[in-house]
């Protein structure tokens, strides 16, 4: 078996990495990963305000359906009262 000691041996001379510059992204790398942070975090602010508005005018859309059908089945008054003048009254005692 060939002898494996000289595998573990350090080399002579140490080789050096890339200086520490050449490797790190440094300011500019900091600020671009900055503004890539703020703009992933005003996006998602706006994708959830636009969510929202959507379920808000979906709950709107079947409020009005919910109603359009009760009325097709008179089930909602017209708002006229007994004697058909079309006034609303308000419910209880009345002075008079």
């Amino acid at each position: 078996m060939p002898d494996l000691r000289w595998l573990a041996a350090t080399p002579s001379p140490t080789p050096t990495g890339p200086p520490a510059e050449a490797v790190t992204p440094g300011v500019a790398g900091f600020i671009a990963i900055a503004l890539v942070a703020v703009v992933i975090v005003l996006l998602a602010i706006d994708m959830l305000r636009r969510i929202r508005r959507a379920q808000y005018r979906s709950d709107v859309n079947e409020m009005l359906d919910a109603e359009e059908a009760a009325a097709r089945e008179g089930d909602v008054p017209d708002g006229n009262d007994e004697s058909g003048s079309g006034e609303i009254r308000p419910e209880g005692p009345t002075k008079g």
